[in-house]
């Protein structure tokens, strides 16, 4: 009897209340089956036969061997590489020194050729002062040498004239002796014949 004296309103707020309770439970597990769902479809797209996962994990262990032997030409290459720097480092320092001693070389030699080069310019220097001082005495010696030819010229007229005075006086020389011969033999002619003369008168007498 004290039951069926219960409020119907408040029956039906409870009756709702259950039933907006069962609509959350209904809905909470429609979203575990969902997600559940979701979970199965991303596990089946997931999901591999065992042959291909062994061709994978052979192709794995393929990569990973060609990765090993790729380390080890990589070390090898390095191992290579460090003794080509190595060599290198050295030939870079030979080379300094090389450079070096090559720049030493070639400032003594272009202090050499500076001084070679001054010690020509003087020589050349000196040898215009000698040359000009050469033409001088040349000109000085062209200038005695026809001094000397005019001379001779003049000795050699001389000469001719002395010769023509020499050969004119003896022309008159021999004039002289030949007109002295004459006049001698004249002389002693006329006086042989005074002599003849007197002898002659002494005899008449």
């Amino acid at each position: 009897m004290a039951e069926a004296s219960k409020n119907p309103l408040e029956e039906e707020n409870i009756f709702s209340f259950a039933f907006q309770q069962l609509r959350d439970v209904i809905g909470s597990q429609e979203q575990v089956i969902h997600r559940l769902k979701s979970t199965m479809a991303i596990q089946e797209e997931k999901f591999v036969s065992k042959e291909e996962y062994e061709a994978v994990v052979k192709k794995l262990e393929e990569e990973k061997a060609a990765h090993a032997q790729t380390k080890g030409l990589l070390a090898k290459e390095t191992e290579k590489l460090q003794f080509a720097l190595g060599e290198v480092e050295v030939l870079s320092k030979q080379l300094e020194r090389e450079k070096q001693a090559f720049e030493k070389a070639l400032s003594s030699v272009k202090n050499k050729v500076l001084t070679e080069s001054t010690k020509k310019d003087k020589l050349i220097t000196k040898c215009n002062e000698i040359e000009s001082h050469i033409i001088k005495q040349e000109d000085i010696l062209n200038g005695k040498e026809n001094e000397i030819k005019e001379l001779q010229n003049v000795i050699s007229h001389q000469k001719q004239i002395f010769r023509h005075q020499i050969s004119d006086f003896r022309i008159q020389k021999q004039q002289e002796n030949y007109m002295a011969q004459v006049l001698d033999r004249k002389q002693k002619k006329a006086g042989g014949l005074l002599s003849s003369r007197g002898f002659k008168g002494l005899g008449d007498k």
